[in-house]
């Protein structure tokens, strides 16, 4: 859990510099930062998408794990959820829960939270982690100095998430080769540019919908080893 406390620090601490300076921030100027930013997470998304082997995988992933989203609500959990800590946090903040949902999402569903948690679980290898943490301290400062103290409540999804795949890792080891973790990336690649185009303001996409899509190539490749098997 090491690499994942670490992680936690490094974004409540950019997050609370990022607040620091948000009021030195014209308007005019956050905008445009929040344009770039949006542009790069697209960029980044592309990056990883590109180094799928199996694009038909890729797709239905996509797919099933968008219906299976869409069935539980996720997305709609995490909005709630956002308006809950604005309403006992930081009430006069419109964009708290934009902050808190965009950041969780941008720092969970990367290839790194995912190679990193897994590396640490199984490995005891913190590297990944350790470097995603810096990135993430960047990009929490960067967020929070436009969107506000929301973002810094993004560490308690990221505790979570990663810290449960470190956990379990050790249980699932044998399931995920470099093809799995490979293609789970290409995945969550899809869904950083997605964030990215929510950032732009181009379309309303829930993300927090397809977060299920990760993990299906993980299943895809049990049962795929189930029928060659027989």
């Amino acid at each position: 859990m090491l690499g994942t406390i670490v992680n936690v620090i490094a974004i409540l601490t950019g997050s609370l510099l990022g607040i620091i300076i948000k009021k030195g921030i014209k308007e005019e100027y956050k905008s445009t930062v929040m344009d770039g930013i949006g542009l790069a997470v697209v960029i980044i998304g592309i990056m990883g998408a590109i180094e799928t082997n199996n694009i038909m995988l890729v797709i239905g992933s996509i797919v099933i794990g968008s219906l299976i989203g869409e069935a539980v609500d996720i997305e709609n959990k995490l909005d709630k959820l956002g308006n809950s800590l604005q309403n006992k946090f930081s009430k006069d903040n419109s964009n708290f829960s934009k902050g808190f949902v965009t950041a969780s999402l941008v720092f969970c569903v990367g290839a790194m939270a995912i190679v990193g948690s897994l590396e640490a679980g199984i490995q005891g290898n913190y590297e990944t982690l350790f470097a995603k943490s810096i990135l993430d301290g960047i990009s929490s400062l960067i967020f929070s100095s436009t969107l506000g103290i929301g973002v810094a409540f993004s560490a308690l999804p990221v505790l979570i998430y990663q810290g449960g795949i470190t956990l379990l890792a050790n249980s699932v080891k044998g399931l995920l080769t470099a093809e799995v973790i490979n293609e789970m990336s290409a995945v969550g690649s899809i869904l950083i540019m997605a964030i990215g185009i929510n950032i732009l303001d181009l379309k309303k996409i829930k993300v927090g919908n397809m977060l299920p899509s990760i993990f299906i190539p993980i299943l895809y490749y049990v049962v795929l080893n189930l029928v060659k098997a027989i």
